[in-house]
């Protein structure tokens, strides 16, 4: 005889994802019943070594499914932030495009902004399956979904993971991009008439400003270059004639720096110009008194500034990834649990969820031999390529009527 829980009726309404075979069994993964010889389905356990499987009740799948429904609109939420972190990045960077030589650094706020958008997406149909899933006429159509979505949400995680990793693996990158920029910058600074340079001597000094700094690796550099532009240089003065003649290149070279190097908060006024050299000014010592100009570099600035931000992402992005994995595993549990429930035939009975319905490495091998099966199939066989001109000659022959 058989307990009052393990029998369903002979006539029960057949649920969706029941599935039956020649071996007695129905049933899906390890929730399978057997057809006795009387005709009744009793509840047995599948020969299958489903990964991480748990027992679910009607209740517990109810709840399962409200949990999930909100922790779907909080990755929902989660990928508008991500998006509009991405935006906040890509701007910032944009705003300093002109000192920057390369734009490989771009790659993370676009990683970001496409995570993002594709997060409130796949996040947003997962709150709809998780409305439909205690519903037996409304749960079947998304099946055909599921394993798109899985993929989705499995790559979404891996970018998110390929994010935090390019953060710190660009940094050099970064370094090496700032450095050449700001030293293109830097000699670059003079042009305002030039076009494509106008605004160049702005830019910089506007940098310098807001970030504190002056010029690539410290003021000394602006000592390398002439900022002067020639139409602001009076080439009747002795003084211009001896600089320009004190160098192979005939560059007007001073031992000074734009007033955006300046540092506001010290106590003598600024100055800019002579500064190697002690007897300009009074009560000062070049080698010993500290200047009042910025002593930061501005490659130095924006490497701080950008790892900050880079760096303050990495919690947030990581946060992110594990409420999508949640979302992954919970939704998976779910619909493992209600197709188990629909092949038992009895939906508020108790079912079976599990991640995979095989072991890992089963599994595995089971998609290797799927991936080598549509390989082969969009291959061509090269003997039926060799007689396919024969059995055309053949076929051609017989079409012909004999004279």
């Amino acid at each position: 005889m058989y307990s009052a829980g393990e029998i369903t009726a002979p006539n029960s309404h057949i649920w969706p994802f029941s599935a039956s075979s020649n071996d007695g069994y129905s049933g899906l993964g390890g929730n399978r019943t057997r057809t006795d010889p009387e005709g009744r389905h009793r509840k047995t356990t599948g020969p299958l070594k489903m990964l991480l499987k748990m027992n679910f009740t009607q209740q517990r799948r109810v709840r399962l499914a409200q949990g999930l429904w909100l922790l779907s609109w909080l990755a929902v939420m989660c990928g508008a932030f991500i998006f509009c972190l991405g935006v906040y990045l890509k701007t910032e960077l944009i705003r300093r495009d002109e000192v920057m030589e390369k734009t490989e650094i771009h790659v993370v706020p676009n990683i970001l902004m496409m995570v993002g958008l594709a997060s409130i997406g796949t996040n947003w149909l997962a709150s709809r399956m998780c409305q439909d899933s205690l519903d037996a006429s409304r749960f079947p159509r998304w099946k055909v979904l599921l394993l798109a979505w899985f993929f989705v949400a499995a790559l979404l995680c891996y970018m998110l993971i390929g994010v935090v990793v390019l953060s710190y693996a660009l940094q050099g990158r970064l370094e090496e991009s700032l450095k050449v920029g700001l030293r293109n910058g830097i000699r670059f600074y003079k042009d305002t008439d030039v076009p494509g340079r106008c605004f160049q001597k702005e830019t910089i000094d506007r940098l310098q400003m807001e970030f504190r700094c002056c010029g690539n690796n410290n003021f000394k550099d602006w000592f390398e270059v002439q900022w002067v532009s020639n139409r602001y240089l009076d080439f009747t003065s002795k003084d211009v004639k001896d600089r320009i003649r004190s160098n192979v290149d005939g560059r007007y070279l001073l031992d000074g720096v734009p007033f955006s190097c300046c540092n506001p908060a010290s106590p003598r006024p600024c100055m800019r110009y002579h500064l190697t050299d002690n007897s300009a000014h009074y009560r000062y010592n070049y080698q010993e008194e500290e200047l009042n100009l910025h002593i930061r570099g501005c490659r130095q600035a924006l490497i701080d500034y950008y790892m900050g931000l880079l760096n303050s992402t990495g919690p947030g992005v990581i946060s992110v990834i594990l409420i999508q994995m949640s979302v992954l595993l919970s939704l998976r549990y779910l619909q493992t649990a209600v197709e188990g429930a629909m092949a038992l035939e009895d939906p508020e009975g108790d079912s079976e969820g599990y991640l995979l319905q095989k072991g890992v490495k089963e599994t595995i091998e089971d998609v290797k031999a799927s991936v080598l099966s549509l390989l082969k199939f969009g291959q061509v066989d090269p003997s039926a390529a060799e007689e396919s001109p024969v059995a055309a000659d053949v076929d051609k022959a017989a079409d012909t009527p004999a004279s």
